[in-house]
């Protein structure tokens, strides 16, 4: 077996979940056949694959989650998406009249962005974006994109970043995953693990693999709510208030100090 080429794989993935959505996906091709459905695999340092539908990327608001129409509620002025994706969240935004801006670092998933209607997409990533002039009042990680801060080593970068990008009283809308509930053996050695590393027990060391294609390795990060108050410590973002009637997704609102 040889290792799959290192490229967009999210982009590619979000590509052909949007041509099926679009196309076939809504009637049966010749024959009374069903396209294939587009699954997004997820493999672990540990050797643990986990795979979903890429669909729940395209999903309208009917189909959220009870968290997802909650989050909107504390969308306020101008609107940065920070993985935006294909539009989920950002769209309805733009629906409602709200300023928005979608960033991401994959090429395809701006590209389906921006076929999906999405006006105000940037490709690039948060620390280059952040020398842009432009300032924003509330910072969109949705989609447990909480977990984009990585770990220790990471947070106070990517947060110092949104600083440089936030008007005064901005603030982080968040989504994120407790993973400490688990009784499962794997996840439960796999946190024991990354301890003994130092490392959070939720740190994920992952890549997305989707065909022939597969991403860079990268660090993502499910964590607790005290883990997420231990990362603000020092970096001038305080945690206001937490959300966690789903648990163990839960909401945190995170405001830039004066």
């Amino acid at each position: 077996m040889t290792e799959p080429t290192t490229g967009d794989a999210f982009g590619e993935m979000i590509r052909d979940a949007y041509a099926v959505h679009i196309g076939a996906g809504r009637r049966p091709l010749a024959g009374g056949r069903y396209p294939r459905p587009v699954i997004e695999v997820i493999e672990r340092d540990d050797g643990l694959i986990n795979g979903a539908l890429a669909a729940h990327y395209l999903s309208e608001p009917a189909d959220w989650r009870p968290f997802d129409h909650r989050a909107m509620t504390f969308c306020r002025g101008r609107v940065l998406d920070v993985g935006v994706g294909a539009g989920r969240t950002a769209i309805e935004l733009q629906r409602r009249g709200i300023a928005i801006t979608g960033l991401d670092t994959s090429a395809g998933a701006i590209e389906v962005a921006r076929k999906r209607g999405l006006r105000d997409t940037v490709l690039n990533t948060v620390d280059e974006f952040s020398r842009a002039s432009v300032r924003y009042d509330t910072f969109l990680l949705l989609g447990n994109n909480l977990g984009l801060i990585e770990g220790r080593e990471r947070a106070p970068a990517f947060l110092a970043a949104l600083a440089r990008l936030a008007a005064p009283g901005a603030r982080i809308v968040a989504q994120g995953t407790d993973p400490y509930g688990t009784t499962d053996p794997v996840q439960v050695a796999y946190h024991e693990e990354n301890r003994a590393r130092g490392r959070f027990g939720g740190q994920l060391r992952i890549r997305l693999r989707y065909r022939e294609v597969a991403s860079d390795w990268f660090d993502y990060l499910n964590c607790s709510v005290d883990e997420l108050e231990e990362l603000l410590k020092g970096t001038g973002w305080r945690l206001k208030s937490v959300d966690d009637q789903d648990h163990p997704y839960y909401l945190a609102v995170m405001e830039l100090m004066e």
